[in-house]
């Protein structure tokens, strides 16, 4: 496998936790968004929308992490990124989504370069629209948490360490790219204690080391 992927990117980030749990070599491809690497030709024919990351598998080229994610899940089941269970798939395909669908596009880095470039916006207005998205949606996430912590005491389970359970799952895989960017762009983060024990469980397992941004050999100058 190989997978085309930018270290900053949240969505590469999401697929390198999932590979790095699942314990899967892949060949590390990096494409560079900030100098426009995408849209090279060469990217281009392989990612229809110019984005990363793309997993390359056997000829194919996959595209949009959270499907790619699942299709790892289903190839590889071991250990698993959802529930056994129909509704425990639910909740952690609902909070994935959370970051996927709701705080992750309003702040990624085209729309970011939109503010900037084609609506003139300074750094002031982009970092207050970026902290803006990013820490409403963060505060609909520990209310979500606290709602399933609910549920799951309703149920006699345990609380969970992790977003949902006692493992990563694919929300996992979601919010801890999702920290990391909040992090860099200075979003207060107190105030969401169940969001960020999810988080800290998180980063200290072996997989997230492991796919860190940090550790991408296109972090390095």
């Amino acid at each position: 496998m190989k997978l085309h992927n930018y270290f900053r990117s949240s969505a590469s980030y999401r697929v390198r936790i999932a590979l790095a749990a699942k314990g899967l070599a892949y060949d590390y491809i990096p494409v560079h968004l900030v100098k426009g690497e995408q849209k090279a030709p060469a990217h281009a024919a392989i990612s229809p929308d110019r984005v990363v990351p793309v997993l390359e598998v056997d000829g194919e080229f996959l595209t949009e992490s959270m499907a790619i994610i699942e299709y790892l899940d289903e190839l590889h089941p071991m250990p698993p990124l959802l529930p056994a269970d129909a509704l425990g798939r639910a909740q952690v395909r609902a909070l994935a989504q959370m970051v996927a669908c709701e705080m992750h596009p309003p702040t990624n880095l085209r729309v970011l370069k939109y503010l900037t470039n084609e609506l003139a916006q300074d750094d002031e207005h982009k970092s207050a629209w970026y902290h803006h998205w990013c820490r409403g949606g963060l505060e609909s996430f520990e209310r979500q948490l606290q709602a399933l912590a609910e549920s799951r005491a309703r149920r006699g389970l345990a609380p969970s360490i992790y977003c949902y359970g006692d493992s990563l799952t694919l929300a996992d895989c979601c919010l801890l790219p999702q920290i990391y960017n909040a992090q860099r762009f200075a979003v207060p983060l107190d105030g969401l204690p169940l969001t960020m024990a999810a988080h800290e469980a998180g980063l200290a397992t072996p997989a997230a080391q492991k796919a860190h941004p940090s550790a991408c050999p296109d972090s390095q100058p």
